[in-house]
């Protein structure tokens, strides 16, 4: 739930060539990211307090992510893989920071909180899933490099059917069984299969799907508010119980993504405006589709951290985004 919207739970990448708020697709999607934390609160607020609702909906969540990675599909262009060629270092370094640095920090929170078993696998599972569409937003927010955050939200989506299930099944088998295949021929169906149907449509019908362009990123808002409904209605007596833990949780996940994902770049020599990128990507996750895959394949209970984090990440993002920008614009200034 990104992408967000993060995540694939969140708002749709903006493309790389377009200058800085030229297009209504632009304003679109900050407005999109800004108003999105608001809406995932009444999403939440209204499956905590009229189950019902989502309960009604709660067999539809895979079908709610599909629509979000075809609205992603849609926003990518041929392109936007090209930077795999021309720069394949920092796209290779952003998408390893991905898997490497938030599984392994999803894994000590739950170790260092003596997270309960569900609990435990759904915060993991939140840092095996690939980047979030919103980091996308939050980069072209922040002056970082828009074009390499959307190249590395693609490539992260895309290995995501191999190097989810098998990093899932590694960290959080030990807290809760897993069919590590079934699960990924789950992402298959609602992530890879959607997205490059959305690529092959914007392939066919370019000038169609340019006119439809500002209207995407509320599609992922609606899907990801849709699934935050179901998997909130599902978890309130965890919410009662351990909403405080889950959020601390998620807070501490969420932060040393940020900052390890920022010093994994610079390690590795990486330009500060290319670090700064990698920091927002391997923070922001694609919560939603954790916490569909969470809900599905361990407990309704599990896929709390998802859910929460799919709020989190788009507030800290923005706050995140205000930090960056006022850097780069001292720097700007003043080289030295």
């Amino acid at each position: 739930m990104s992408q967000n919207p993060s995540s694939p739970t969140s708002a749709p990448p903006t493309p790389p060539s377009a200058p800085a708020g030229s297009t209504s697709e632009d304003r679109s999607a900050r407005v999109a990211v800004t108003v999105f934390p608001v809406l995932i609160l009444a999403a939440a607020a209204l499956g905590f307090f009229v189950p019902a609702a989502g309960q009604a909906i709660s067999g539809y969540t895979n079908l709610f992510l599909g629509i979000i990675m075809f609205a992603m599909g849609l926003t990518l262009t041929i392109p936007d893989f090209s930077l795999v060629l021309k720069r394949p270092l920092p796209v290779l370094i952003g998408v390893l920071a991905q898997y490497v640095v938030m599984p392994l920090v999803g894994f000590a929170v739950a170790w260092v909180l003596q997270l309960p078993p569900e609990l435990a696998a759904g915060v993991i599972l939140v840092g095996c899933a690939p980047g979030g569409t919103s980091s996308n937003v939050i980069n072209y927010l922040s002056k970082a490099d828009t074009a390499l955050s959307v190249t590395m939200t693609s490539i992260s989506t895309l290995i995501a059917p191999i190097l989810t299930p098998v990093l899932t099944l590694w960290l959080a088998g030990a807290y809760m069984p897993l069919d590590a295949g079934e699960m990924a021929l789950s992402i298959v169906k609602m992530v890879l299969i959607p997205v490059i149907a959305g690529l092959v449509i914007r392939l066919v019908l370019s000038r169609l799907v340019d006119r439809i362009l500002p209207a995407l990123p509320w599609v992922s808002v609606a899907g990801i508010s849709l699934v935050v409904i179901a998997v909130v209605s599902g978890s309130a007596d965890q919410i009662v119980s351990a909403g405080a833990l889950v959020l601390l949780a998620v807070v501490l996940h969420n932060a040393f993504g940020y900052l390890l994902g920022y010093w994994f770049a610079r390690v590795l020599r990486q330009p500060i405006r290319t670090a700064r990128t990698t920091s927002i990507e391997v923070g922001m996750q694609n919560s939603g589709l954790a916490a569909t895959l969470a809900a599905q394949y361990f407990s309704p209970a599990a896929a709390l951290p998802g859910a929460v984090f799919s709020i989190w990440h788009n507030l800290s993002g923005a706050v995140l985004a205000m930090y960056y920008r006022r850097t780069a614009q001292r720097q700007d200034a003043d080289p030295r």
